[in-house]
């Protein structure tokens, strides 16, 4: 069987995460999607409500399972997961460099898991947790917005930072 693992914050979750979800799920046997949690980084969401809109989302993919983890390496929560596979998207120059990085690090760590690389379509290659949140506040943000993220996330926004705020 061959698992990957998809890690990341997820603080929110958006289409570009989705995209991702999906072409691992069409790629692995099994996908594992990884919350990472950073005690040291105050999230927008609760961890729960992360996994909460992570379940809402996953719904159609039979293949693929939520997991949280936090105080280990990447690799090292791979490998327990008995996951062959890390799959990671490049949008930009910069991500090519960071994950280049982590993956020869990675590979230092452990010889035995891989990293995969994707590079998401044009229409959503921009798309970050940090550009959608920075998108919040001016007049209209809520139809901008929901061009970026799946409809939960786009509710949970809505509701957190009101209309017109």
């Amino acid at each position: 069987m061959r698992r990957c693992v998809y890690a990341g914050s997820f603080d929110p979750i958006t289409n570009g995460h989705l995209w991702m979800i999906e072409q691992g799920a069409r790629l692995f046997d099994e996908l594992v999607v990884a919350v990472g949690v950073n005690p040291a980084k105050a999230g927008t969401f609760p961890v729960e409500e992360r996994l909460g809109f992570l379940r809402e989302v996953l719904r159609p993919f039979s293949n693929a399972r939520i997991e949280r983890f936090e105080g280990q390496y990447l690799v090292h929560f791979a490998r327990a997961a008995k996951a062959g596979y890390i799959l990671r998207g490049i949008r930009s120059e910069g991500d090519y460099e960071y994950e280049r990085t982590m993956r020869h690090i990675n590979e230092d760590l452990d010889p035995g898991v891989t990293t995969v690389f994707l590079m998401p379509p044009r229409a959503i290659a921009e798309i970050s947790s940090s550009f959608v949140k920075g998108l919040v506040g001016p007049q209209g943000w809520e139809a901008i917005v929901k061009k970026y993220v799946p409809e939960p996330v786009h509710r949970a926004l809505v509701s957190r930072f009101g209309r017109g705020a």
